[in-house]
């Protein structure tokens, strides 16, 4: 084969020519409904296998678990791995509930539990979570935003935000508006979130 012939050759895209050294970064893909609420405090639907890698960039230390039902098995072993405690406050059990039905779990005392957890700094960095991220989660978030001093107009425009296309709950909005925050109890005042200060409305247990 002549010089001639071969500079005639179609050259050769260096692209295809190109190997792949590495493995392509992991996609970082949030929850579903996933947003900041505060410094170190999140909100989102049930985090599935994609939302791992998520996850680790947030140095979980808790997670709040809104929903009746138990989570996807491979949420519980991603916890498990990742050293994260899982606080069941949706669950219903015949120690904390009786003849009741499993979508009315959402109430006062679930609220309450769920901020009690919410205000105690030694639980973050935190995430509030239930099966879409919506009205539950929407719920005690929108309690946590009475417990900062927002008005109602603010606290039913975040809820609704989240809500998804369909609108929000009227129920969920008259739970939010309801809510006696002055029962929501803090252990030890150098214990609250700071991101929560000042909660004039709370009573403390502790010195």
């Amino acid at each position: 084969m002549s010089t001639e012939a071969v500079k005639d050759d179609q050259p050769v895209d260096p692209l295809q020519q190109k190997r792949i050294s590495t493995a392509p970064v992991s996609r970082i893909i949030p929850p579903l409904n996933f947003c900041p609420v505060e410094k170190q405090l999140y909100r989102s639907g049930q985090p599935s296998v994609i939302n791992q890698s998520f996850l680790q960039e947030l140095n979980l230390k808790t997670i709040i678990w809104l929903a009746s039902e138990e989570p996807a098995e491979e949420f519980l072993d991603y916890c498990s791995r990742q050293n994260i405690n899982i606080e069941f406050v949706g669950m219903i059990n015949d120690y904390n509930y009786s003849n009741i039905n499993p979508w009315d779990s959402l109430d006062e005392r679930t609220i309450k539990n769920a901020l009690e957890l919410v205000c105690n700094k030694d639980n973050y960095p935190l995430l509030v979570c239930c099966g879409m991220g919506r009205h539950r989660t929407g719920a005690v978030i929108g309690c946590l935003r009475r417990l900062q001093g927002w008005n109602l107009a603010s606290v039913s425009e975040e809820y609704r935000r989240f809500a998804g296309a369909r609108g929000g709950r009227i129920l969920v909005e008259l739970l939010i508006e309801s809510f006696d925050v002055s029962t929501v109890e803090l252990a030890d005042a150098w214990r609250v979130a700071d991101i929560l200060l000042p909660l004039p409305c709370c009573s403390y247990s502790g010195g």
